[in-house]
């Protein structure tokens, strides 16, 4: 295996591996109990934060923390709702980036409080959507961030939901990565992002993407999040 090679397969392992830590401290946070009515969505945050370090000795996250609750899933990453109190049969969602010893991880789940049948029903169809969104990018080696976003919009449209962003992705890396300029629509899984995502940086690096689903059920005033790497599993 060339050098070059050799680089690639371990970029993609510590991304892989970060991302598995995301996993667990998500997983960590439901078998805890840290998703409770009564709290504030900022109090759980903090406490997910907390969790981060005492497992995995993170202290710093390349974006900000997310914790949406109730009407405030309906808000796409940028908007930024009052804290709320979490209450009783709410669907929620968690959006960390916490850094492993370097490498970003993407991570975002949706949890629900209760058995409400349509929150429950939205839960289950984020990953389906990320599943079948995953598939239309395996499936045509060429195809854009622009390309992508209208297949996802598609997707989401026929599952008989409304899609959220105004993008569903974009490139990760190293910390610090690439700059996500937000005039570099390149960077970005959305309308206008004409590149080839299968594509390398302007450090010859391969470019690793995340996926994003942000489903809406704006009748019933809630959402849900799902996100995490595009093109490595």
């Amino acid at each position: 295996m060339s050098d070059g090679a050799a680089e690639e397969t371990e970029r993609a392992r510590r991304l892989l591996d970060a991302q598995a830590k995301a996993e667990d401290l998500f997983a960590q946070v439901e078998k805890r109990g840290l998703l409770v009515p009564g709290e504030t969505e900022r109090a759980v945050s903090d406490r997910i934060r907390d969790l981060a370090n005492e497992l995995y000795g993170v202290s710093r996250f390349w974006h900000k923390r997310i914790v949406r609750s109730g009407p405030n899933t309906l808000h796409p990453y940028r908007e930024n709702p009052p804290d709320r109190v979490i209450e009783e049969g709410d669907i929620l969602f968690a959006d960390f980036g916490p850094i492993f010893e370097e490498w970003e991880a993407d991570f975002g789940r949706t949890f629900v409080l209760g058995d409400d049948p349509a929150k429950l029903r939205l839960r289950d169809a984020l990953p389906e959507i990320f599943a079948a969104g995953r598939h239309a990018f395996e499936a045509a080696p060429g195809i854009t961030g622009a390309q992508l976003y209208a297949e996802v919009v598609r997707l989401t449209e026929a599952a008989g939901w409304e899609f959220g962003g105004h993008h569903s992705g974009h490139l990760v890396g190293e910390f610090p990565h690439e700059k996500i300029d937000g005039d570099e629509i390149a960077s970005y899984i959305t309308p206008g992002s004409d590149r080839p995502m299968r594509r390398q940086d302007s450090q010859g690096r391969d470019c690793h993407w995340i996926l994003e689903i942000h489903l809406v059920d704006r009748e019933r005033g809630f959402g849900g999040f799902h996100e995490e790497l595009l093109d490595l599993a």
